[in-house]
C-alpha cells in the first residue's frame, strides 16, 4: 500500500521550501518534525487545545496569526509564510543565534518557564500579541485583560502563567508605542 501524496511549497523561517511530496492528510506538526527537522513546536494534546504546537503564519497584509499544527494539515500551509519557534531569534551567516527576539529575552529575564514544554507556544502567542499592539495600541488600563486574553488559550501544566504574563507586561510597557496613556 502506498500513501497518496501531494506537492507542498511554502516558506518556513524565511527559507523557501521547494515543492516536496507530502502525504495527503499529514498534519503540519509531523511535516515540521519529519521533513524539516524543526522540533521546537511541541506536540502536547494532539487535539488543538493546549497550543504548544502553534506557529505563526504571516498573512498577505503582514499581520500575524497563530495556527495550531497538530490539527492543521500540512497542505493548508501551501504558499504560506510560516515562522516556527526556531525562526524568532536573529542568526548570523553560520546559523548561530546572535540575538533573541524581544519576547524570548523577556521570558528569560522573568524565568517564565519551568519544564519549558509550553514555552514555544507562549513565544508564538506573545509575538502575535505584540504585533497586534504595534498596529493598534491599547489603553494602559486594558493591558492586563488583553494579556490574559492573548495567552489564555495556551496551557502550562507547570502553572507558569504568572511569569509569562509578567514578562509580556514588562515588554509591552518598555516598548514605545504599544500602550496609550
Amino acid at each position: 500500500m502506498t500513501l497518496a501524496t501531494k506537492k507542498l511549497s511554502l516558506t518556513v523561517n524565511d527559507k523557501a521550501i521547494d515543492p516536496v511530496d507530502v502525504p495527503e492528510g499529514m498534519m503540519m506538526q509531523d511535516f515540521l518534525y519529519e521533513y524539516l527537522n524543526l522540533t521546537g513546536s511541541r506536540m502536547g494534546c494532539g487535539q488543538g487545545i493546549c497550543h504548544a504546537c502553534t506557529v505563526i503564519v504571516e498573512k498577505n497584509d503582514g499581520t500575524l496569526d497563530e495556527v495550531r499544527t497538530c490539527i492543521t494539515g500540512a497542505h493548508w500551509f501551501q504558499d504560506k509564510k510560516v515562522r516556527t519557534v526556531e525562526g524568532h531569534a536573529k542568526r548570523d551567516a553560520s546559523g548561530a543565534i546572535v540575538e533573541l527576539s524581544p519576547i524570548q529575552q523577556a521570558f528569560i529575564e522573568n524565568f517564565s518557564f519551568q519544564c519549558g514544554y509550553c514555552t514555544p507556544g507562549f513565544v508564538t502567542g506573545a509575538t502575535v500579541f505584540i504585533d497586534q499592539l504595534k498596529r493598534k495600541p491599547i489603553a494602559r488600563a486594558d493591558l492586563e485583560q488583553a494579556i490574559t486574553e492573548a495567552l489564555d488559550n495556551h496551557i502550562c501544566r507547570c502553572t507558569g502563567y504568572v511569569r509569562y504574563h509578567q514578562a509580556v507586561r514588562d515588554l509591552v510597557l518598555k516598548t514605545p508605542g504599544l500602550v496609550k496613556t
